[in-house]
């Protein structure tokens, strides 16, 4: 691993902790407007302060991002299909390598389908990518999207991860299932869960931590902190799991307490 990987590892995994709270703000590329995220500035700017690295578009960074702020950045890279098409996720490089070393990127991110149709496009892309990447010691994030009629268990998300490894990728973002250690146990690379969709704070906040049992190296999570009741006490509450080793009752009694 040469030094400018190296160094941009360091920027999304605590050296302290080997661990990482990303925060992922790159829903409007499929979703458009979500709820928390009309205005991005407005929500990221109280959060950046405790996150260790930002998940989102280039349109968005250069947008509602202060270039003032020293925030490392992970850069979503793959589009193509929107929320309005029945093969949501079928994805293509849409963002240039060039592009991402402009913007000061730590890593690029790019979702793989695999068991889907075009199973085939999204491995090959992410490979292509992942050649460019590594020519210039960038960090590849591989984001095993589930689609419809595929279980996210312990042998799906096993097998994806795995995958993605294989291909190349430097950090694998998957959700969390029973038997996560399972996940985590057999990939060749580090372990990031994604937080999903909203549930109630203690519910995520459980998540998160038995993931981090199992041996994820982070959690990236967007909609379970931006649409909380209050994002800074549950971003906190967060963090105290990933890099703290908080326990859920810990972590949600900080959480009440902030807020």
């Amino acid at each position: 691993m040469n030094w400018g990987m190296k160094n941009r590892m360091s920027r999304i995994f605590n050296p302290e902790t080997g661990r990482t709270l990303m925060f992922a703000v790159d829903h409007g590329y499929f979703m458009g407007p979500t709820t928390g995220l009309e205005n991005i500035t407005e929500t990221v700017d109280p959060l950046l302060p405790y996150a260790d690295t930002l998940m989102l578009t280039r349109g968005a960074l250069r947008n509602y991002i202060a270039p003032e702020k020293d925030t490392s950045i992970i850069m979503r890279v793959s589009s193509g299909t929107s929320i309005l098409n029945k093969n949501l996720l079928h994805e293509g490089l849409s963002v240039s390598m060039e592009e991402s070393l402009r913007m000061n990127a730590s890593a690029v991110a790019f979702s793989i389908m695999v068991g889907a149709e075009f199973e085939r496009d999204t491995l090959l892309a992410f490979s292509q990518l992942v050649d460019e990447a590594e020519r210039y010691g960038m960090p590849t994030l591989a984001v095993t999207a589930v689609g419809k009629g595929l279980d996210r268990d312990a042998r799906y998300l096993s097998l994806a991860t795995r995958i993605a490894g294989e291909l190349g990728a430097r950090i694998v973002k998957t959700y969390y299932c029973d038997n996560f250690e399972r996940v985590t146990s057999t990939s060749p690379v580090p372990v990031v869960i994604a937080g999903g969709k909203k549930v109630p704070e203690q519910d995520a906040l459980t998540t998160a931590y038995n993931a981090i049992q199992a041996g994820a190296a982070g959690v990236d999570m967007g909609r379970n902190i931006f649409q909380s009741e209050s994002p800074v006490a549950m971003v906190q509450a967060v963090r105290a799991i990933v890099h703290a080793n908080a326990t859920p009752d810990e972590a949600f009694e900080m959480f009440n307490d902030l807020k």
